[in-house]
């Protein structure tokens, strides 16, 4: 999952949430450094991305589209689900998407100095690009692959990843939501697990 997914599956605590935000910038047990809550949420990031990956219908969704983008196809479906979350914010949650976002980019700008170096770089786009609300039109979703495919020197496809997924937009949608209702309910019992 990407930046949207993680912080809507943490619970309302705004270190859950920043541990889950930062946690792919924070290598081995470098997370042992932050207070308990933020372990917390990098720990719940990490199991995420375990249950993701391993996730059959995930793989299904790769596998529709794995001729365009080959090893970056999971990378796509990441924000793909993020894209279809936005899309559909309304069933997942009580607030705004604007107002949600609007609070994550808070909580990473009140802990700055805590934010690994990469996530520190990446805020100000973050946040002037309004990047978690933005998943939400595929405008915005082009800008964020266009980004992504010069990251990769243009080896990656990701510059077609809109056009690909106008293409299968059905099938991958129906993956999101039968997917998405498992790990809702994955997350909440891992947070259960981990608080004890």
């Amino acid at each position: 999952m990407n930046f949207l997914a993680h912080t809507h599956l943490s619970p309302d605590n705004d270190d859950i949430i920043f541990g889950n935000f930062i946690a792919d910038a924070v290598k081995g047990k470098s997370y042992l450094k932050y207070r308990n809550d933020i372990i917390l949420g990098i720990l719940l990031h990490r199991r995420i991305d375990v249950f993701t990956d391993r996730h059959p219908i995930v793989k299904n969704s790769k596998s529709i589209i794995r001729e365009h983008f080959g090893k970056y196809s999971g990378i796509v479906v990441d924000i793909y689900y993020d894209h279809f979350l936005a899309r559909n914010w309304e069933h997942y949650h009580y607030d705004e998407l604007s107002k949600f976002s609007t609070k994550v980019y808070f909580i990473l700008a009140q802990r700055f100095l805590l934010l690994p170096t990469r996530v520190r770089r990446m805020l100000p786009f973050l946040i002037a690009q309004n990047w978690l609300s933005g998943y939400a039109n595929l405008n915005d979703l082009q800008r964020v692959f266009n980004g992504m495919d010069r990251r990769t020197n243009y080896i990656s496809g990701m510059g077609k990843a809109v056009e690909v997924l106008e293409e299968n937009y059905e099938l991958l949608y129906s993956d999101f939501k039968d997917f998405y209702r498992e790990l809702e309910f994955y997350s909440k019992e891992v947070l259960l697990e981990l608080d004890n």
